[in-house]
């Protein structure tokens, strides 16, 4: 395995039955990126990762962390990953102390629970039983668990479903503090506006395949076909004086908002010629293609969780 690869998956395929979930998956995640594995329910993500931490056997295709199989090093395996899953959960009576005790005794060299505690500023609830803690101090727990054993990868899936904004907001900064402190960070999530904001690279999956792979800024990229612009305009403009500009595709009307799409030169083009008529342009809005836009170019649909 190249050695700027923490993680390399190739050709991954994992069945239940008749359903296939993972289909034919490939990808790598290098030291210390915040590696995003973007897509739908039921696209094959948490399979994925499953069978990056030895948790599923994969049908066919390989698995390797820091150049080791899973499959047969999985106590080598288990002190490199620390693992969040979308459906964990613990006894309603624990008290948050208790579960970072509990999870500290499966390690031979666990990080201090108190240190973790006050990291993760849980100090206050440590005594507070796990049913008692609200969304989003049960998100940083599990997270806590997650780093107990001070992995070199942290598994985080699905972390900020059924959080209000500003917890989900909150995670994501600790999110980025743990990046900071070392830690490479596998990160599930269907919402493009996490993934675009924390992600320093994306699979998007899609029916258990990985339709692109890139940077945030890279798929969109990939994505832009056209720039698109509206304005309103004093008096009268005939759309025929906007379809002559070389940067200009198609003109249309919307109510009395004019509606622009062309190249990457469209916006200075058309204020140029604008200006050139003495008619400067009101309420002017430029819309930019953004994440769901590459998914709707790539998977043929919106991802939920998308700002549309």
């Amino acid at each position: 395995m190249p050695e700027n690869n923490l993680v390399e998956v190739s050709h991954l395929r994992k069945t239940y039955g008749a359903t296939v979930a993972v289909d034919d998956v490939s990808l790598t995640v290098r030291p210390g990126e915040i590696f995003g594995i973007l897509g739908p329910n039921g696209a094959g993500k948490t399979t994925t990762v499953e069978s990056i931490a030895g948790l599923r056997t994969p049908d066919a295709g390989t698995v390797r962390v820091a150049g080791l199989d899973p499959r047969k090093r999985r106590t080598e395996i288990t002190s490199l990953i620390g693992v969040q899953l979308q459906a964990s959960e613990l006894p309603e009576r624990i008290k948050a102390w208790e579960a970072l005790e509990l999870y500290a005794s499966f390690y031979p060299d666990p990080a201090d629970p108190a240190e973790l505690l006050e990291r993760l500023g849980l100090t206050a609830v440590r005594d507070t039983a796990f049913a008692k803690l609200s969304g989003g101090q049960k998100q940083r727990l599990s997270i806590a668990l997650a780093l107990i054993g001070n992995p070199k990868i942290a598994i985080l899936d699905e972390l900020t479903t059924g959080l209000d904004p500003q917890a989900r907001r909150d995670t994501w900064e600790l999110v980025k503090q743990i990046r900071d402190s070392g830690v490479t960070i596998i990160l599930v999530t269907h919402f493009m506006e996490e993934a675009e904001y924390l992600c320093d690279r994306i699979a998007i999956i899609d029916n258990g395949l990985v339709v692109a792979l890139d940077t945030p800024a890279g798929l969109v990229d990939s994505a832009r076909v056209e720039q698109r612009i509206s304005f309103r305009v004093p008096g009268s403009l005939d759309d025929s004086v906007l379809k002559a500009l070389p940067a200009v595709d198609s003109v249309a009307r919307d109510g009395d908002r004019i509606v622009v799409t062309g190249n990457d030169d469209l916006l200075v083009e058309v204020v140029v010629e604008l200006a050139a008529r003495g008619q400067a342009p009101r309420d002017l809005h430029t819309e930019q293609t953004t994440l769901d836009d590459a998914f709707l170019a790539l998977a043929g649909r919106h991802l939920e969780g998308a700002d549309r």
